[in-house]
């Protein structure tokens, strides 16, 4: 509850906890970029735990209130995905019998970044007395919290390694009867406020507080900022500064709902999706990513994973440019680091980290002890190379999407080229005139340090070539700034072709008489099992066979040919994509949380319609079911994202082209009508897809003119203003007709 509850900004986030705390309750508030560096530890760099900003004790005669003292009547939390809000409604009978009733509201300012808001509201609802209630900063137990005045107020302090934390906050108090005395005392260093007063029988009280965060990584004195902060937000009044917040969110979701008719839970596990990944991200912060469990958790110690370019990053470039092209800033930014990484391991150009966190320097964990005591090496920091290749495609999808060419220029050349320096450096040429990548580890993990990963190949294939094609296209566009990109780039003339050279030669393990990829060198020669009688068990695959005879097995952890279908799907005949799905889908155990979506990704497009459902489904209840049992540990962002592009790339059919877009609607059983909204170099669409009559029907709302296009029917010049229908049948697909708005 306390993960999927779990409120945030990009810039702040805070878990679901009970306010008072207690044996029921993990409080955890996280600031984006805020990290703990520990070199001696063995959890190393790990996302730092802030203060508890939302803890209240409430007291009836100066007895505290508790979930264990007397009986509970009513004890509910419920999370708004419309505004924003955590709910809690809390009913207590107490041992002498009175009953309090207890509203609670917390937020996470979508509209200012820095303002958390907080409200309880308390109702004695069959007795009269004196009711006090107190709030508390907390501290996390790691951080020690002192004090800064700025004049006479006061901010908490805290010290996180390299960076400085102020929190600031003030409450109001707000009573019917403007008769009842009321109490009011606050600590000198400011991290604890109580207020009493007498109440009346029925009566009800509500306290509003405003807590105001700022960091050194703000570029300001955090504390000046916080109080400065705090005084201008107290003089605008609680209230406005939650509707600016409501405001943001319904701005928010008219950019982002999917909206599905015919199946409520595929709607609410959308819904939760975006809910999750809008709150995820900061557009205004280029020096942050997503963790892998964003700000909800600190499972993967708050690090920064592959998850967030091929899985999450597709959400954003198509419904908030303007965050993707902060993410991908942030790949930019730590360009450096993963020079020295290549560096390090005798490579050229970019290998970016892992597990990467505030610097983008390498921070995986060497080691790991099992749950037998057994201490293993990890390896997934040294060998998993891969990542080069999905930041680079991201940058490409995103380019392709937006024609931000003012990223690419600044930004994005310069990462497609140093990561295909990489790849020219890694790979290596054989005797027989192939080039391989030996020694890495592909999206599955269970088998290690192999030769040619189909996965890796492909995408470094794309890489160079993209590279290529980027440097090109930037040559005929931007003839005044060639020069100039050249000499910073310290481009080599022959350089392009040298890539395009090594990307043909490289074995990807394809055999055109199966259409399959072999998924890594020997690949076809390892031991079948039964992956399929093992999904049921509640043991993982890895833990039953134990480490040595998985390896020794064709057992999959996770998509990795199949993830290859997901993101190249216009590289290859859909004859290649259903040959490689057939084969692989009973032999990947779904042992990583990202891999039922992009199999729902696939199955959809390849109209399979059944299988599609069941693996959207186990993707929708990672985190909602909790089937794989983490999710205390945060929300699963980059299952998450795989669940929207399920939806988009699958269900819809969704494809960016270089003229526009693409449908091929494969709606899931059940699925009666779809609508969403799609942002396409600067122009806005809302599409809305209906099974029986099989139509589609595109609102061009804003921007220029673009192409629709279906599989093997018209394409549409469609004008903005204006809205467009095409409709089929079994036989094939009609005209587009213009019906206006």
């Amino acid at each position: 509850i306390e993960s999927i509850f779990a409120i945030a900004n990009g810039y702040i986030g805070a878990r679901a906890s009970i306010g008072e705390d207690g044996r029921f309750s993990n409080p955890s508030t996280f600031a984006a970029g805020v990290y703990v560096t520990d070199p001696s530890s063995e959890l190393g760099t790990r996302l730092a735990v802030l203060p508890n900003w939302f803890h209240t004790e409430v007291s009836v005669e100066n007895q505290e209130l508790s979930l264990e003292a007397g009986r509970v009547l009513v004890h509910r939390r419920l999370l708004d995905l419309r505004q924003g809000v955590m709910w809690r409604e809390w009913r207590q009978q107490d041992p002498r019998g009175r009953i309090t009733r207890l509203f609670y509201l917390q937020l996470a300012s979508l509209a200012d970044r820095h303002i958390l808001l907080q409200s309880v509201t308390v109702t004695a609802e069959n007795y009269a007395g004196k009711i006090s209630l107190t709030t508390r900063l907390v501290p996390s137990g790691e951080i020690g919290m002192e004090t800064a005045h700025i004049g006479a107020e006061p901010a908490v302090l805290m010290r996180v390694s390299r960076i400085d934390v102020a929190i600031a906050s003030t409450s109001m108090l707000h009573c019917a009867n403007s008769s009842r005395t009321l109490t009011h005392e606050e600590r000198s260093d400011g991290s604890e406020e109580r207020w009493s007063w007498e109440t009346g029988l029925g009566e009800a009280v509500r306290l509003d507080r405003i807590i105001t965060v700022f960091t050194s990584r703000d570029g300001v004195n955090p504390a000046k900022a916080a109080l400065s902060h705090l005084a201008t937000t107290r003089t605008r009044g609680f209230p406005p500064a939650a509707q600016a917040h409501f405001d943001a969110w319904h701005r928010k979701w008219g950019a982002a709902d999917v909206r599905i008719a015919g199946d409520k839970q595929a709607q609410r596990a959308l819904r939760f999706a975006c809910y999750h990944l809008i709150s995820a991200v900061n557009p205004a912060d280029e020096y942050v990513s997503i963790c892998a469990r964003g700000l909800t958790g600190e499972a993967y110690r708050g690090h920064v994973f592959w998850d967030t370019e091929i899985y999450m990053l597709p959400f954003y470039v198509f419904t908030d440019p303007l965050s993707a092209r902060s993410l991908l800033m942030y790949r930019y930014h730590t360009l450096d680091a993963a020079r020295r990484k290549a560096k390090e391991h005798g490579y050229e150009g970019a290998l970016y980290a892992w597990e990467s966190a505030d610097t983008g320097d390498e921070v995986t964990p060497r080691r790991a002890v099992m749950p037998d005591g057994r201490v293993v090496a990890i390896l997934t920091g040294e060998r998993e190379h891969h990542i080069s290749a999905d930041v680079a495609y991201a940058v490409w999808q995103y380019w392709r999407a937006s024609g931000d060419d003012g990223f690419m220029l600044a930004a994005g050349v310069e990462i497609l080229v140093e990561t295909a320096r990489f790849w020219a450096s890694r790979a290596e040429v054989a005797p027989d005139g192939r080039t391989h990548i030996r020694q890495v580890i592909g999206p599955d993990e269970y088998h290690e340090l192999i030769d040619d990963n189909a996965y890796t190949n492909a995408m470094a294939i794309f890489n160079l070539e993209r590279a290529a094609d980027t440097l090109e296209i930037l040559q005929r566009k931007q003839v005044a700034d060639w020069q100039r990109l050249c000499t910073n780039l310290e481009l080599a003339e022959k350089e392009p072709a040298k890539w395009r050279a090594l990307a043909g030669g490289l074995a990807t393990g394809f055999d055109p008489a199966t259409k399959l990829f072999e998924q890594f060198a020997g690949y076809f020669e390892l031991d079948e099992v039964d992956v399929v009688r093992q999904r049921a068990s509640a043991m993982p695959i890895d833990a039953y066979l134990g480490p040595e005879r998985v390896r020794r097995s064709k057992a999959i952890k996770q998509a990795d040919v199949v993830a290859l279908s997901a993101v190249l799907w216009d590289q290859w005949p859909v004859a290649v994509h259903e040959a490689n799905f057939r084969y692989y889908e009973p032999r990947t155990a779904h042992g990583s949380s990202l891999s039922p979506a992009l199999y729902a990704l696939v199955a959809a497009r390849l109209g399979d319609g059944a299988l599609a459902q069941a693996y959207f489904r186990q993707a929708a209840e990672i985190d909602l079911a909790n089937n794989m049992g983490n999710a205390a540990g945060g929300v699963h962002m980059g299952a998450l994202g795989g669940l929207w592009q399920a939806a988009v790339f699958g269900a819809a059919g969704l494809r960016a082209r270089e003229d526009g877009i693409a449908l091929d609607p494969h709606l899931l059983p059940g699925w009666t009508e779809m609508a969403f909204p799609v942002q396409w170099r600067g122009r806005l669409l809302r599409l809305r897809l209906e099974a029986d009559r099989r139509c589609i029907e595109v609102n061009v709302e804003s921007g220029g003119e673009l192409c629709l296009s279906v599989p093997e029917g018209p394409v549409c010049l469609a004008r903005p203003g204006r809205r467009y229908v095409l409709r089929g049948d079994r036989s094939g697909w009609g005209s587009w007709e213009e019906v206006g708005q």
